[in-house]
């Protein structure tokens, strides 16, 4: 196998899962990460016996072809055009960008030189989403009519150990879990056209109750209760809330509606999960999973599918083109809550392909 040579820049909280998941994915060869603190990188190269190296070394290495950003989001498009600078394509961690400005800037980079982005989230290739995908394809559901995207919890203050970037620009539950949902659904019912919704923001302060930061007062800069409407190119209309000042609630992460029956989804932030299935006149069932990736976290199945897109001459499926449009659905929230007015979203792009079959053994998800 001819591998692809990849480079992390970033090894803060999510970092481990990469570097664990890459595991799985023969194609990928990391040569080595590196952050702007030394010792952060030191620590996880020396965890995963990877090379910590500094990002200039990193950027020049001739044997990297993908730079993975796990920067925070508002380093995110920096470190990105960095990296089409220095001739890699780069995939990034969730958003693209800190708004759609930035995310065009970087999208009209990589076109001009012919390379690649790609950006996570990239759940929406795990098994239970394509198998969600594929009952809707069949027809199963009939003609789709709506659906609800719903996370709600009380915030990540209560366990993440440096939480602060959540409560500044770039945070805030639509641009930190919004990803998520909005991918899956454009995954599952195609592209959004346009957007209503209104965004508060209840508390102008958190206080800090995981370690080491316990105690500590922290200033909310952006809104952290979204509520909304996004109508589809399809004819779906579907209703989204994403909170970090909700206590608790019964909301099934996503479902989708349609004439002749309804689906749910499995949570957009895992791979896997239960596919439930109900035909009008029955009850719900679940579905049997035979797509891969549905039974662990494959956080950079993204990437694998990007190296093997490379290889193959072939369209990725957590492309520049997806996760730009998602991140103009995400802002339009705000938009359209300021100006009190729907929003018509001005980018396009297409359901990525289906994923049914393995990155390994020769599979190359064609």
């Amino acid at each position: 196998m001819n591998k692809v040579g990849i480079g992390i820049i970033g090894c803060g909280n999510i970092s481990g899962a990469y570097l664990t998941a890459m595991k799985s994915f023969p194609i990928l060869d990391i040569k080595g990460v590196a952050d702007l603190n030394r010792e952060l990188a030191e620590a996880k190269a020396a965890e995963f016996g990877l090379k910590a190296v500094d990002i200039a070394t990193l950027l020049a290495d001739p044997s990297i072809e993908i730079i993975v950003n796990l920067t925070i989001p508002k380093a995110h498009v920096a470190v990105g055009l960095q990296a089409l600078d220095a001739g890699k394509h780069t995939y990034s961690e969730k958003p693209l960008g800190i708004n759609f400005a930035e995310g065009k800037k970087l999208a009209d980079a990589a076109a001009a030189k012919g390379l690649r982005i790609g950006a996570a989230p990239d759940t929406f290739l795990g098994g239970g989403h394509q198998t969600a995908r594929a009952i809707i394809d069949e027809g199963a559901i009939g003609i789709p009519v709506g659906g609800t995207a719903t996370f709600m919890c009380p915030g990540h203050e209560r366990w993440h150990p440096n939480p602060v970037f959540y409560y500044e620009v770039g945070g805030g539950p639509m641009l930190d879990m919004g990803p998520y949902y909005i991918t899956d659904l454009v995954n599952l019912l195609g592209p959004v056209s346009q957007v209503a919704g209104f965004a508060v923001t209840p508390r102008k302060e958190r206080i800090i109750t995981s370690e080491p930061r316990n105690g500590e007062h922290i200033p909310v800069h952006v809104p952290t209760h979204v509520a909304g409407v996004m109508a589809f190119a399809s004819g779906a209309v579907v209703q989204i809330g994403m909170s970090f000042d909700v206590a608790g609630h019964k909301h099934v992460p996503l479902e989708v509606y349609g004439t002749e029956g309804t689906l749910i989804v499995p949570d957009p932030n895992r791979f896997g999960g239960p596919v439930e299935f109900l035909k009008k006149g029955g009850e719900f069932a679940e579905r049997e999973i035979t797509a891969p990736y549905a039974d662990g976290n494959y956080r950079s199945l993204g990437v694998a599918d990007l190296a093997h897109a490379i290889r193959s001459n072939r369209p990725h499926r957590a492309n520049g083109s997806l996760a730009l449009h998602v991140l103009e659905v995400m802002e339009a929230f705000q938009t359209a809550s300021d100006g009190g007015r729907t929003v018509t979203i001005t980018t396009q792009t297409e359901r990525p392909a289906p994923l049914s079959e393995s990155l390994v053994d020769g599979h190359i998800g064609r």
